[in-house]
């Protein structure tokens, strides 16, 4: 007789978002949310109270006619309240669409419409942009405006709520749907530099697998000690995740709101005693800059997780070296759920010789379980793990999606991997670095010459705040780097200290071939340098000064 396989006993019980927060609400009742409101007044919660007042949302919900299945948008910033759509929406079966309010307002008509979102949830700053296309949103029954009664802006949005008064008389207790933990959660747009955004259709199951992988030691390393602050917003890719992670691991949770300067960073830092934070390199020079004005060394922050595009080397030397935070690189994208690699600062790293463990550092990390990562040349084939052989980087797990929400096109997806567009290095140890997008690497005379590379070397310059190569038009080599600074204050830069700076660091030929100064860099509306419009203005600029 040969064996059956038999199945084992173990119960089937779906992984659902709503159970995140009821479990924080079980083991970590009293541990505080904390968010800064429009008014910058500061609010006071916990996961207990954050749990009763979902509940209450949930019941609102229903009373507006909201399904099991429907859209809901919200176009937020990170605050108590978008905390609670997350778990509500989702909790009872409906889709948070999480609208980013700083994509241009023919996109934002375009994915409410897209999604089919039946309500919005607006907060009060952004309430006069969606007024401005309100009458072309066609699938809109009304909208919620994230504030209390005596708030409530004068608007002229049709069927508009405050979100404080449907809430104030529900009750506190809701009976949690049990649903397919394959159901949609959240979704989200790519901020795509081409095209229309494309939309990112998160399940319940990968969002908690998600959630669990990014609270432990491989990627944020998260405790119940921990105070988190999210800098990336809760409209890009769920914040990272760390709505969803923080309750996991009992963290309390410190919510910036719309304050993305250095003094409102600093502020939350300082008063709830901060020590991990997430964000966009550009958030971490803005704090190094305010730092540098204000003569700030001590700080309770102990670590920055950094992700969304590369870490420059001079940054990752100055948080170490002038307030000791270790510079935490992360790195995913909307299509991977996001996180998927980190470099957390174990034993082993801190014992690293500093120049040594800088340079690892400028790496994306190693994945984390369940992520399967490889780099393919153009004929498919896998590429070998040396940390020299550069490929496409494409990814497979668990919260990587395997196609885009509408959308029949495959063609980031072949043969089941997600293609990321990055070209990338791995070693042997596991590190990834990404060398350049495809779409940003500079092909000079048939060689490929890395941006990035370049950015992070030219970044060590006391005199840089911030750069950036792009590859513009050459008669001879058909594509050359230029260099774009944003020079630091009260500092000279000349073209020939920066050839000086850069020599014996960098190949010959990679050498930049002109330096242009500028006041600052266009972005897009996550805060990345938008390459593309600086490649269109700089196009010809060796080709006019020939």
């Amino acid at each position: 007789m040969g064996h059956v396989s038999s199945r084992g006993n173990a119960m089937e019980t779906p992984l659902l978002i709503i159970d995140m927060l009821k479990y924080a609400h079980q083991r970590y009742p009293n541990q505080e949310v904390v968010s800064r409101l429009h008014d910058n007044s500061i609010h006071r919660s916990t996961y207990a109270t954050t749990w009763t007042r979902t509940a209450q949302l949930a019941h609102a919900l229903q009373a507006l006619g909201v399904k099991p299945g429907d859209f809901v948008a919200s176009m937020a910033w990170n605050t108590h309240r978008h905390i609670e759509l997350y778990y509500g929406i989702a909790g009872m079966g409906a889709v948070l669409h999480t609208v980013n309010p700083r994509l241009f307002s023919e996109q934002i008509e375009y994915v409410i419409n897209h999604a089919e979102d039946t309500y919005v949830f607006v907060d009060i700053g952004f309430v006069k942009q969606i007024e401005a296309i309100a009458p072309q949103l066609n699938t809109v029954k009304g909208f919620v405006v994230l504030c209390e009664a005596h708030e409530m802006p004068e608007t002229s949005l049709p069927n508009v709520h405050c979100y404080e008064a449907l809430l104030a008389s529900q009750p506190e207790n809701y009976d949690w749907p049990n649903l397919d933990e394959h159901q949609a959660a959240i979704l989200c747009y790519t901020s795509g530099t081409t095209g229309n955004p494309k939309g990112v259709l998160y399940s319940h199951r990968s969002m908690v697998l998600h959630a669990q992988a990014s609270a432990s030691a491989d990627l944020l390393d998260l405790r119940e000690e921990t105070v988190l602050l999210p800098m990336v917003a809760m409209y890009h890719v769920g914040a990272w995740g760390a709505p969803y992670a923080a309750p996991l691991a009992g963290s309390k949770l410190v919510l910036p709101g719309h304050g993305m300067d250095g003094e409102s960073m600093w502020h939350l830092i300082r008063e709830e005693q901060v020590d991990v934070a997430l964000g966009v390199p550009t958030i971490w020079l803005t704090l190094h800059n305010y730092f540098q004005e204000q003569g700030i060394r001590s700080t309770p922050l102990k670590r920055v997780c950094v992700g969304g595009a590369a870490s420059p080397l001079g940054l990752v030397k100055a948080f170490d070296e002038e307030y000791d935070i270790y510079w935490q690189p992360i790195w995913g994208m909307t299509e991977t759920g996001p996180l998927v690699t980190s470099l957390p600062p174990t034993k082993a790293i801190l014992a690293m010789d500093k120049n040594d463990r800088y340079g690892i550092q400028t790496t994306a990390g190693k994945a984390c379980f369940g992520i399967d990562m490889e780099i393919f040349d153009e004929n498919d084939q896998a590429l070998p793990h040396d940390g020299v052989t550069s490929g496409e980087l494409r990814v497979r797990g668990p919260w990587v999606i395997e196609r885009y929400f509408k959308d029949p096109s495959t063609g980031k997806f072949p043969n089941g991997w997600l293609a990321t567009g990055d070209i990338a290095v791995i070693d042997r140890e596991g590190h990834m670095k990404v060398v350049d997008r495809t779409k940003d690497v500079i092909k000079s005379g048939g060689e490929w010459i890395s941006s990035l590379e370049i950015e992070s070397i030219v970044s060590q310059h006391p005199g840089v705040n911030e750069c950036c190569v792009i590859g513009v038009k050459h008669p001879k080599w058909d594509e050359r780097p230029l260099l774009l600074v944003v020079p630091e204050k009260g500092h000279t830069l000349t073209a020939d200290m920066m050839v000086e700076h850069l020599t014996g660091r960098i190949a010959k030929w990679w050498m930049p071939d002109a330096m242009v100064l500028v006041q600052e860099f266009p972005r897009t509306g996550t805060g990345k340098v938008l390459k593309r419009a600086l490649r269109d203005e700089y196009m010809h600029y060796l080709l006019k000064s020939e």
